[in-house]
């Protein structure tokens, strides 16, 4: 038992420390990286300082992203609940 709630709290520790960075990377004007198995092999949401995510996907030859589409409202509404980003 003992093993068990030490992984959940390190799970909490990590879950609160991707928190923070996220936290920081947006107040200081950077975009911030949201991975989710939901997704397909190769794509994230990147999340701007200014509120707005973007579906992209991974450009390995110029070891960048490609912006697939913006998301809607809805949808970044939906995806803040999902992840608890708030």
């Amino acid at each position: 038992m003992d093993k068990v709630l030490n992984i959940e709290e390190r799970q909490h520790k990590v879950n609160k420390a991707v928190r923070e960075l996220r936290r920081n990377k947006l107040a200081h004007g950077q975009s911030f990286m949201i991975n989710s198995k939901t997704l397909p092999q190769g794509q994230c949401y990147i999340e701007y300082p200014d509120g707005h995510i973007s579906l992209a996907t991974l450009n390995h030859t110029k070891r960048d992203f490609t912006i697939v589409r913006e998301l809607s409202a809805m949808e970044v509404s939906n995806l803040r609940n999902q992840f608890e980003l708030y």
